[in-house]
């Protein structure tokens, strides 16, 4: 089992996605990651995904989580794994992996779940997958909502992609399915 001191040797985020696909997971990427498969150029360092709180997925999630190492990222060197009491909870579970870091939210902002997002995602293939991704409208939406200066320095990008997916696609971004390229998502 790792310490608390040990980091990931490399960052394969594409990894990550993959892992929690093929475990059958339920999830919508979001954050910078989501917006980077989207075209979105800007940079992230970690996975972070929405979940379906049902038992079934949280037992999913859970097997993978140990799979790849998963322990709370602390600031001592306390060595706490995933569980499934925690999982089902109401939080945010911010993880340092083998792979790289990976956030588990239980909600975003104005405590939307899950089930409130589907409405509002694109699905992107991936490595034969599909990915249920929260679209750039609803990025938008959530970086003009918020107080951090990180999120405003974003918006201004996040725009202009949605704006030229708009234009490029000529259709409603919330409609439109891509796919994504393996290297998009490999930092």
């Amino acid at each position: 089992m790792p310490t608390g001191s040990e980091k990931p040797t490399a960052l394969d985020l594409s990894a990550i996605l993959e892992g929690l696909l093929e475990a059958g997971i339920k999830f919508i990427l979001v954050g910078g990651l989501a917006a980077v498969v989207q075209g979105a150029p800007v940079t992230t360092m970690d996975v972070d995904i929405v979940h379906n709180r049902s038992s079934e997925n949280i037992s999913k999630l859970i097997a993978f989580l140990k799979s790849i190492d998963a322990i709370y990222r602390r600031p001592d060197d306390k060595v706490i794994g995933p569980n499934e009491g925690d999982i089902s909870g109401k939080g945010h579970f911010l993880f340092t992996t083998r792979l790289g870091p990976l956030d588990v939210l239980a909600f975003i902002e104005q405590g939307r779940a899950y089930e409130d997002l589907l409405e509002h995602t694109v699905e992107i293939e991936f490595r034969g997958h599909i990915i249920r991704v929260l679209n750039l409208k609803a990025l938008v939406e959530l970086k003009k909502a918020s107080r951090d200066p990180k999120d405003s320095q974003r918006l201004i990008v996040l725009e202009e992609t949605l704006r030229q997916v708009n234009e490029e696609y000529g259709i409603n971004q919330e409609s439109k399915r891509s796919s994504a390229k393996n290297d998009d998502v490999d930092q």
